[in-house]
């Protein structure tokens, strides 16, 4: 080191310094707006979970409830329906995959893996839009007595497998559970 090396800061040394944080923060200013409004509101926050009360809903009857903006059915299956659901081979299903927020993995479309489980074979929850074009199919209809979409022919059975029609898959199952006897939790 010599003489006139000085390892002293100087002014403009600080000013360098200055400049570049004022800078760095009016960028994150500038940016903040944009980066906050990618944030869901309130109101959607809020419908991340819903709970019903399926109380009065008798065997063979729906409920029709909205979740994120779309339909949910939620079916209490008559004891015929659960054992026409599980009748049918799975061969002979259009869509293998059960379609199950609530099973790992590519679990096959059984009746038991698109219920809601063991002492509750009875009941459905799935999204009500058909997969072919985002259509709401009607209840108890079609030729399987389950769904059936008459926008374009999509026939789904009474656990919401796609039989017949231009559906590639099965009606969408979401994340519920039973909170009680009487109330479901979905989402």
């Amino acid at each position: 080191m010599s003489a006139t090396d000085s390892t002293e800061h100087t002014r403009r040394d600080f000013l360098y310094v200055a400049t570049g944080m004022a800078g760095v923060v009016g960028a994150a200013a500038v940016a903040w707006p944009f980066i906050d409004q990618m944030r869901p509101d309130a109101s959607t926050r809020a419908l991340a979970s819903i709970q019903v009360d399926i109380s009065a809903v008798e065997p063979g009857m729906s409920l029709t409830v909205k979740w994120r903006g779309k339909p949910v059915f939620i079916r209490n299956r008559t004891e015929e329906e659960v054992l026409a659901a599980r009748d049918v081979p799975l061969d002979d299903l259009k869509d293998p995959l059960a379609r199950n927020a609530n099973l790992t993995g590519q679990e096959p479309a059984t009746d038991a893996a698109r219920s809601a489980g063991e002492g509750r074979e009875n009941w459905l929850v799935m999204i009500g839009v058909c997969t072919h074009l985002g259509c709401v199919p009607l209840g108890q209809a079609g030729d399987f007595g389950g769904w059936f979409c008459p926008c374009h022919g999509s026939h789904y059975d009474t656990a919401g497998r796609i039989r017949r029609g231009p559906a590639p898959e099965n009606l969408y199952i979401p994340t519920f559970e039973f909170v009680s006897d009487s109330v479901v939790q979905i989402g």
